[in-house]
């Protein structure tokens, strides 16, 4: 039978629950950061999808609304059909900016595949899948999970594990699995980090109060993206996003379609 005495020298000191405390809060918060820029990815792949397939339906849909007012205001002469006219052929002509211009086209690294085979009227390859498959996603976790910054106490460790997550994240966001392996290899076979040392009281609630703000910041990044458009086509099919265009794109053609039919019956009747 122990004493009270026992019992109390066995207890963990304060500073060790206080380390534990930080522990957890560090895994936390990098499952929180790797399921964030996971639906990061996801939600600008798609995006990209989005403008590469539709945004030239949108762009036919817009073209013909103009010529449809502008046949109507000639076939009427009404000064509303002819301000209609205006306002739709000025919202067709306009410059976009030139990220508006370059969205979906062009990049740091130059212009995208897709954009220099149209230019060069060579084959376009299909647009990149919407998501990174689950074996990336599975070696993404892992990688993440064991080379995060927010697991270095040095400062030179933490600025080696930067680097290297920018890389993996790059790997990831372009769905390379054969990299993401060549990834985790490198890193196993890197130098292995020092141990934890204690930290004093005081580092370690800096450390928690850090990681809160963090894990504020993220939250708010987060709420972004659900809140976001994208997210919220994503939520309809999370399954099938591909389907959802092909959906998409179904009904935008339909549209097309009685447009067209529209417009040839204004311009039959001149």
């Amino acid at each position: 039978m122990t004493t009270p005495e026992a019992e109390q020298s066995q207890a963990p000191r304060p500073e060790e629950r206080l380390e534990q405390a930080v522990r957890a809060a560090e895994q936390a918060l990098i499952e929180f950061e790797i399921a964030v820029e996971t639906f990061r990815v996801e939600v600008e792949n798609f995006s990209r999808l989005h403008d590469q397939r539709l945004g030239p339906l949108y762009s036919r849909i817009e073209e013909l609304d103009a010529r449809i007012a502008e046949a109507r205001a000639a076939r009427t002469g009404d000064p509303e059909d002819i301000r209609r006219a205006e306002e739709a052929r000025a919202h067709v002509l306009p410059i976009p900016g030139v990220e508006e211009l370059l969205h979906g086209w062009m990049d740091g690294h130059g212009l995208f595949p897709e954009a220099a085979a149209m230019l060069t009227d060579q084959p376009v390859r299909p647009p990149q899948r919407v998501r990174p498959s689950e074996e990336a996603r599975r070696l993404y976790r892992e990688l993440a999970r064991k080379v995060h910054p927010d697991l270095a106490q040095e400062e030179a460790e933490r600025q080696r594990r930067e680097e290297f997550i920018t890389r993996v994240n790059d790997a990831y966001a372009r769905g390379d699995e054969k990299l993401l392996r060549e990834l985790a290899e490198e890193w196993a076979a890197g130098p292995v980090p020092p141990e934890r040392r204690p930290s004093r009281a005081e580092e370690l609630y800096a450390r928690l109060e850090w990681l809160d703000q963090r894990k504020e910041l993220l939250t708010l990044v987060a709420r972004e993206l659900e809140d976001g458009p994208v997210a919220g086509m994503l939520r309809l099919a999370p399954d099938d996003p591909d389907g959802l265009l092909d959906e998409i794109a179904g009904r935008l053609l339909g549209d097309i379609e009685q447009r067209e039919a529209e417009l040839a019956g204004l311009l039959e009747q001149d």
